[in-house]
């Protein structure tokens, strides 16, 4: 049986290609195998384990959950009468110009069938406004164009009165440049500054805002600007995206897990160890390794770390740590912070939803919710459990809901207002009987607050054996969120890889300025604000 076609990575021929750094493909071939532990098996830390185990280090995975995936895990829950039933933390966009986590990804799966493209993804407001991006041409900046002049909520005279030249900075992204720009200001000052029209602002850009968990006064201006070259501007991959065909234990990382923990051929790793539920609780450091430390008193011994971990489990962890790291780190470590709360409700219910419902719906200025997922149209688990009972399996998102976990009596509160909020967009589910629902607070995620970048740190320590690795570490190239974190897992192990003459791995990124030579120009005339 021939194996599966491998998935292109890219159809940009914009896109930037990092080749490979020339070494040694398997480091302990010739004498002594180095020992990596990588904390942490989310995509950063996944990343990073295929990377260490395909340059030949004995790996090994410490994660405090019960499952893989991290922020994107996805695990098994039970409804009332005992059915089991998926659940995760809420719906997840794969990008076409997330390149490098589609390459982690295809690692197990090389034709990406695991994942499936949805053709629109609709954008609605309180007022009744709706966007879509649905057969917008993929070439920028043709791309924002289209969406802006058919979006109700952007008129022809409203271009006009935009700030151009406040605005340069935004059509002409450089990065890292653009933080030095607008790192210091907020999403919502800059485009109240340069005259964006309030509608739009809640249709767009406060909707991909809202997707860093957090509002846009909240928001560095800097993310926010990268985000739109990411996406619109500093990309022709186009603006639709593709999605989980199952639940993400089952589509991603339990085949990876197998990839990984198989015993290693010539032309696969292997043998990567995976200890779930441990949490690591402080690692002492020297100059010959690591000892690691979880909180039950049991160690282990490594000559390199990856801490792949959330924001509050890093700073745990180096806290508790005193030989990692100088003082200046340590301090930079104890400035990060997380975004507000979010809360994800999932409802299984016991009638289907209209034919012509979107399988995933953004919201503006529609508070609390911000979208509406439902998954029987595109997640096999909830599609047999739909089919099974003729009903429908509808998830309900709300991004910085508070700014910390709250109450219960706040928690009841809130899923009432998200479900008034789903009946009101959807008024055939007010009938709908619940027959089951789950849902769940979180608040893990980094922040990207003004000002932040400066300080963050980034993938390389003061140990040069020790690596960080996460969406909220810093990285120099145009990538975020999920991209984020496979990006610097993979880096995190090239670098470690590189204190045993190991080979790199080739990555590829979005352009890291803006492709307008003209737009450019004028923006770099632009004052600072």
């Amino acid at each position: 049986m021939r194996g599966a076609v491998a998935a292109p990575l890219g159809r940009d021929r914009r896109r930037v290609r990092y080749p490979a750094r020339p070494g040694r493909m398997d480091v302990g071939q010739h004498g002594y195998r180095p020992t990596a532990v990588v904390v942490g098996a989310g995509i950063a830390g996944l990343a990073a384990a295929t990377g260490l185990a395909e340059r030949g280090f004995r790996v090994e995975v410490v994660e405090r959950e019960h499952h893989l995936g991290g922020r994107v895990g996805g695990w098994t829950e039970q409804l009332t009468d005992g059915t089991p039933v998926g659940m995760n933390r809420g719906f997840h966009a794969f990008f076409a110009q997330y390149y490098n986590l589609r390459k982690l990804l295809s690692r197990s799966d090389p034709g990406l069938s695991r994942l499936r493209r949805l053709d629109d993804y609709p954008l609605i407001d309180a007022a009744g406004h709706r966007d879509t991006f649905r057969n917008l041409p993929r070439t920028p900046p043709w791309n924002a164009l289209a969406f802006a002049m058919r979006s109700p909520t952007f008129r022809m005279r409203d271009l006009v009165r935009m700030d151009a030249r406040a605005a340069a900075p935004l059509a002409a992204v450089s990065v890292p440049d653009i933080y030095h720009q607008l790192d210091h200001l907020d999403a919502e000052t800059f485009l109240r500054r340069i005259n964006f029209p309030e509608a739009a602002r809640h249709l767009a850009f406060e909707v991909f805002s809202r997707s860093f968990f957090v509002e846009p006064q909240q928001m560095s201006a800097a993310e926010l600007a990268a985000m739109f070259h990411i996406y619109f501007l500093g990309s022709s991959e186009g603006l639709v995206f593709d999605v989980a065909q199952d639940n993400f234990d089952v589509s991603l990382w339990t085949p990876l897990a197998d990839h990984l923990t198989a015993p290693a051929t010539p032309t696969r790793p292997g043998g990567v160890e995976f200890h779930t539920g441990v949490t690591i609780a402080e690692i002492d450091s020297s100059a010959d390794g690591f000892v690691l430390r979880d909180d039950t008193g049991a160690t282990l011994e490594a000559d390199a770390v990856v801490l792949a971990v959330d924001v509050t489990g890093l700073r745990t962890i180096v806290g508790r740590s005193p030989t990692l790291g100088d003082s200046e780190w340590r301090t930079r470590i104890g400035e990060l912070g997380s975004a507000p709360a979010f809360a994800v409700l999932r409802l299984w219910l016991d009638r289907r939803l209209r034919a012509d419902r979107p399988s995933f719906l953004g919201t503006g200025n529609l508070d609390p919710l911000d979208n509406i997922s439902i998954l029987d149209r595109y997640e096999h688990t909830a599609a047999v459990w739909a089919n099974k009972h003729g009903g429908s399996v509808v998830e309900l998102h709300a991004y910085a809901a508070a700014e910390e976990t709250p109450a219960p009596a706040e928690q009841r509160a809130l899923r009432g207002k998200l479900l008034a909020r789903l009946h009101e967009i959807y008024p055939e589910t007010a009938a709908a009987r619940i027959v089951g629902e789950h849902m769940l607070w979180r608040q893990d995620c980094p922040r990207f607050a003004p000002g932040d970048f400066a300080r963050r740190p980034g993938v390389e320590t003061p140990h040069r054996r020790l690596m960080l690795a996460g969406d909220g570490i810093r990285v120099d190239l145009p990538v975020a969120l999920m991209e984020r974190a496979a990006t610097t897992g993979w880096l995190a192990a090239d670098l470690l890889s590189r204190e045993w003459n190991g080979a790199g791995h080739a990555l590829q990124t979005v352009p890291s300025r803006g492709r307008s030579a003209l737009l450019r120009t004028f923006a770099t005339r632009e004052r600072r604000f």
